[in-house]
């Protein structure tokens, strides 16, 4: 018999703190993107922002959002669903600009898309320890 909360309310609960990681995520990205776009290409400009995004992203991720300790396990399967997520974000802003939307815009709805499978991935990795 589970006595903690159902299982929809904890998934709501950590969809909700995952929005809340994930804007400040987002902000520190795309705030480095937006810097480093007068110095360099978008596609550089954009894995910086998204390499430095990471780090806060994960100490969130852990600590706030999914409530478990930052550990290797859970640091590797963050990093593995990351580089997926990285590649599919890549593959859109690349997309996007090509087919003219310009590229201080673009970034936006590659995050429309992204974010989404990249709760599922996330979720997946901090939460598969707890079922076993």
């Amino acid at each position: 018999m589970n006595r903690g909360k159902p299982a929809y309310r904890k998934t709501l609960g950590e969809l909700v703190r995952f929005g809340i990681v994930g804007v400040v995520a987002t902000a520190v990205h795309y705030g480095i993107y937006r810097g480093l776009m007068t110095y360099m290409a978008a596609n550089i400009a954009y894995t910086t922002g998204y390499l430095l995004s990471f780090v806060c992203n994960y100490i969130l991720s852990s600590c706030f959002t999914f409530r478990s300790r930052a550990s290797l396990s859970n640091g590797v399967g963050f990093g593995a669903a990351h580089v997926v997520n990285y590649i599919l974000q890549m593959l859109l802003l690349n997309v996007y600009i090509r087919f003219g939307i310009p590229e201080d815009v673009a970034p936006f709805p590659v995050y429309a898309v992204a974010v989404p499978v990249n709760f599922m991935l996330v979720r997946l990795v901090f939460t598969r320890k707890n079922k076993k």
